[in-house]
């Protein structure tokens, strides 16, 4: 696909359409479509295509960090803008593109208000092409990268919360205070990180992910209720696997994270920012990376795990993995491990 001016049309469905992909995390609607709006305020974001760059040309990933259902977050849009100056700043040579970390309601349309007021160009390109909770997760394998050196910042809070943080070293580290930072800022962080080539975010990451949630969210919006709601199952190669009330419903927010459980039509779904696993009397229906969404059954509205509620009426989509644009860090035994430690269940045998 050619660069595309991008317009309140799109944005609305990068919103819509990332809310899906991500899998119960990457934000919330209403904060996507506001950072959207603004930046088509501000400006006239262009999404270019990533084989419009040099194989050399450094990317930035730029991100959020935290739980979005702590209820002392707070994140203005200069605070995005000011950790993208931060890590250029540090990183004392020019950036050639940035692009968000994962979609979701919030972060599939994340680079679009810095590049506005940057001047940076905004790349049709995620980390990952669905959300997922941990910041290794969203690295691209640079894991993998022996003496790699991670470079983060982030910005966030309000009064005593208020939090501007920078750090360097082993990807590991920097992610793990990374975390940390945004529970003392209250929740949430706006975070840049993480420079890499070209060449290297091609290989490892999910290019045309954005256009993906645009065309995702043009279905969506294309109809309304359960028809909508196929339809997008139907799109992205997955089914509605159920739909009906909620029942049970725990969350607790721990070490920036929200986790729980969630039980919809008989079905039982543990989250750990994102929906993890999926059951249904001792039968697995679906593992992450596996993508599992609820929407609201009337009105085809995504709902993310945080503003889950008892009484919801709901229906449950499931696309297979192997359907999805994903990072090679989905394929990481290593990075998954952590996902059993949080959730009590198991998943790396469904996994590989």
């Amino acid at each position: 696909m050619a660069t595309i001016k991008l317009d309140e049309g799109m944005m609305k469905s990068a919103v819509f359409g990332g809310a899906v992909l991500g899998g119960g995390g990457g934000g919330w609607i209403e904060e996507g479509l506001q950072i959207g709006r603004l930046a088509l305020e501000l400006g006239e974001p262009v999404l270019h295509t990533i084989d419009e760059f040099a194989n050399e040309d450094t990317f930035v990933t730029v991100s959020l960090v935290g739980a979005p259902g702590a209820k002392d977050k707070y994140l203005k849009p200069i605070h995005y803008a000011r950790s993208l100056e931060m890590l250029a700043q540090g990183l004392g040579k020019p950036i050639s593109a940035i692009h968000t970390n994962e979609n979701g309601a919030g972060t599939t349309v994340n680079g679009w208000l810095q590049s506005v007021m940057t001047g940076i160009p905004l790349v049709d390109f995620a980390c990952n092409g669905r959300a997922h909770p941990t910041g290794t997760m969203g690295a691209m394998n640079l894991t993998e990268v022996e003496d790699y050196v991670s470079h983060q910042t982030a910005i966030g809070g309000k009064g005593e919360n208020y939090l501007e943080f920078s750090v360097s070293g082993s990807l590991g580290k920097a992610a793990s205070l990374i975390r940390k930072a945004s529970v003392e800022a209250g929740g949430l962080v706006a975070v840049a990180r993480n420079p890499v080539t070209a060449a290297y975010a091609r290989m490892n990451g999910a290019p045309g992910a954005i256009t993906q949630a645009i065309e995702v969210g043009e279905t969506l919006l294309g109809a309304h209720g359960e028809a909508a709601i196929a339809d997008v199952a139907t799109k992205l190669g997955g089914r509605v696997v159920a739909c009906g009330e909620v029942t049970e419903f725990e969350l607790e927010t721990t070490g920036g994270f929200d986790v729980g459980t969630v039980q919809i039509d008989g079905f039982e779904m543990t989250f750990w920012n994102e929906y993890m696993t999926l059951e249904k009397g001792g039968e697995r229906y679906a593992t992450f990376p596996d993508l599992m969404m609820t929407l609201d059954v009337k009105t085809a509205k995504p709902v993310v795990t945080a503003a889950l509620e008892k009484g919801q009426q709901l229906a449950v989509i499931v696309v297979p993995k192997e359907k999805l644009l994903l990072s090679s860090t989905m394929n990481n035994r290593k990075l998954m491990q952590p996902v059993e430690d949080i959730i009590k269940k198991p998943v790396l045998d469904y996994i590989f």
